[in-house]
């Protein structure tokens, strides 16, 4: 099988920085770990809050910590450091090849969105943003690594889309048209949802806004290579 992550974020209007960080990791025993955080407010505080939270979370994976303990000892961190005074949202979206496992870690109150056989499940459990409270838990998905399979995790933004003109987006709507229309790798996803989020604010996010996808595909058995794709923009 292989495994392709797609990521299309963008900030909120007439700020120049995002909230929102995103860091890639290799895990120590086989696989890849992806981590979205998204700091209170926007701009560079915002920033250097999401920042701060995703290192952390990018170098206690890379010791080999299990990615439930790793958002629980986030929260401490965070909490301690900021005296519960500011709140994150993090997500932890591991595909783990020692257990062969998709491990989606949430302390985030959006949800996150599997498609497997076209089937959409909505992984809604109540969750909430570290930070801000002594004793925070994340809410933890774990599922077999299916070829066909496919998550989307998104930030607060994405949700907000469309609230000005009392036209809220309806995500799972958007992924079952893009996964209907067959616009479902991982970067056709992210961008597709990304895009009607912006659409519905007129082209003026009112928020940052990020996605991160991932999709599963059969590969081929003779090519094991490993590529990144990334697109940057500079102003």
């Amino acid at each position: 099988m292989e495994l392709a992550a797609g990521v299309a974020k963008v900030s909120k209007w007439a700020v120049r920085e995002s909230g929102d960080t995103l860091e890639v990791i290799e895990r120590p025993h086989g696989g890849l770990s992806l981590v979205l955080a998204d700091g209170q407010g926007s701009g560079q505080f915002a920033k250097d809050l999401s920042n701060l939270v995703a290192k952390k979370a990018i170098g206690l994976l890379a010791d080999g910590v299990r990615d439930g303990a790793v958002a629980r000892a986030v929260h401490d961190f965070l909490f301690h450091y900021r005296h519960g005074k500011v709140s994150a949202t993090l997500n932890i979206v591991s595909a783990d090849l020692a257990t062969r496992t998709l491990v989606i870690s949430r302390n985030n109150p959006c949800p996150a969105v599997l498609v497997v056989d076209g089937d959409l499940q909505l992984l809604d459990e109540p969750s909430a943003a570290i930070g801000m409270h002594r004793r925070m838990k994340p809410v933890v998905a774990e599922r077999p690594i299916i070829p066909g399979m496919k998550l989307i995790v998104y930030t607060d933004g994405i949700e907000a889309a469309g609230r000005r003109r009392n036209q809220p987006i309806d995500v799972v709507a958007e992924i079952r048209r893009l996964v209907s229309s067959g616009r479902d790798s991982a970067l056709d996803l992210a961008d597709g949802l990304l895009s009607a989020a912006i659409s519905l604010d007129e082209g003026r996010p009112g928020d940052d806004m990020s996605v991160l996808a991932l999709a599963v595909r059969s590969g081929r058995r003779d090519d094991l290579t490993r590529r990144m794709w990334i697109s940057f923009p500079i102003e």
